[in-house]
């Protein structure tokens, strides 16, 4: 596609050798950002974050493969660069931006976040970060060697629901967790959604399911030692390529269970539920970033409390704690390692569905991540009311 009359000549002259490869960064200075990849969730969850994000973070650059997008999205949002896919080498070797963002396909993830920190750009990714353990090791390795921040995008990990959700769990007011539940679903009306396909890892582990594992693991601040999962197939033609739901059972070492059901062919569902000896709670829409949540806890004797949660920003909080662990030089956290985490245990799902049986999880310590979600990572922004779209629908 045409690229904006604001790129001169004498910009495009500049060497690679120029680029802004890990300068030291002013305290008050703003993150140029690239989004790569404008598709559902770019469009109405993350472009519009940048304006509650503005204190610390600016949207300079979108890159997409769909020249209309890439017009009427650049007006909408006041950008001056807009590249094509084709073109993003020749938008790193410009040196305009600190960092980028993808939302690109899941197959996509890997190879344009080692080329964007290769030049020298932090990287926060859409999970899964990967389809391969051997992908995400190299994205992990290539933040290291090239000396750069990459960030799993897990919005929940700053949402003040899911995070009081986490607390209560681990408080003791619960007693002894026992076991963990949650349904993740919706349904795929479009045939020629991204996400039915197998090629660019479509199906409803990659997309959704990930999102129980990760709650999961941050619920239960461990990893899980075997899976099963059981996966269903429909005669649909929509299907033909990716299952239409899957039944997985995570169990660890003491005992406890977790389970969970993500379907892209059954009515909207988003909760889970934490029960252990003494109590419970249940945590409603906890995966949704459009829908007010309520989070109702149980103990003994019968008491019971509700915290209901406005409609938030959940794609600012990510945007400004990046920026900030950029220019602070901060470690990052979600970090890769807890990206790689739950890649690790959907690959362990798929061999399970594959062969019948229950597969072990690796406890290696490369793998595992260090750190987990905490209340002191809560923050919020006001809800957005969706923006004006391009060439994109929604996948419900």
């Amino acid at each position: 596609m045409n690229k904006t009359k604001t790129r001169t000549a004498k910009t495009k002259k500049k060497s690679a050798k120029q680029k802004q490869k890990n300068k030291p960064l002013a305290k008050s200075q703003k993150i140029r950002y690239a989004v790569v990849g404008l598709g559902h969730i770019a469009q109405t969850a993350m472009l519009p974050a940048f304006k509650h994000a503005h204190r610390n973070s600016e949207l300079v650059a979108l890159i997409t493969g769909d020249p209309v997008k890439g017009r009427e999205l650049s007006r909408q949002y006041k950008v001056e660069h807009v590249f094509s896919y084709e073109e993003f080498d020749e938008f790193l070797a410009l040196g305009i931006a600190d960092a980028i963002y993808i939302a690109l396909p899941n197959s996509m993830h890997a190879e344009i976040a080692v080329r964007a920190m290769k030049a020298g750009l932090h990287v926060l990714c859409e999970k899964p970060l990967a389809l391969t353990l051997k992908d995400t090791l190299a994205m992990g390795n290539a933040a290291q060697k090239f000396g750069v921040k990459l960030m799993t995008a897990y919005r929940l990990h700053f949402d003040r629901a899911n995070l009081k959700a986490a607390e209560v769990a681990n408080s003791g007011q619960l007693g002894n967790l026992r076991y963990f539940s949650s349904n993740f679903s919706y349904r795929i009306k479009d045939p020629n959604n991204i996400r039915l396909r197998s090629d660019v890892g479509g199906g409803p582990l990659w997309d959704i399911g990930i999102y129980c594992i990760n709650a999961i693991r941050s619920i239960f601040r461990d990893e899980p030692a075997e899976v099963f999962a059981y996966a269903s197939k429909t005669p649909l033609k929509k299907f033909k390529e990716v299952e239409e739901g899957v039944s997985a059972i995570l169990k660890y070492a003491d005992g406890r269970l977790a389970s969970f059901n993500c379907s892209f062919g059954a009515h909207d569902e988003a909760f889970y539920e934490v029960v252990g000896s003494k109590g419970s709670l249940c945590l409603d829409a906890a995966y949704e970033y459009v829908e007010p949540r309520e989070l109702t806890i149980k103990t003994e004797k019968g008491r019971q409390k509700v915290h209901k949660y406005k409609k938030a920003d959940q794609f600012a909080p990510e945007l400004v704690y990046f920026s900030d662990c950029i220019v602070l030089d901060r470690k990052v956290e979600p970090s890769f390692l807890e990206g790689m985490a739950d890649v690790k245990i959907i690959l362990a799902l798929y061999k399970s569905i594959e062969t019948g049986k229950p597969v072990a999880v690796s406890s290696s310590p490369r793998l595992k991540a260090k750190r987990r979600p905490t209340m002191r990572m809560k923050m919020r922004y006001p809800g957005v009311d969706e923006p004006n779209t391009v060439h994109v629908d929604s996948p419900h």
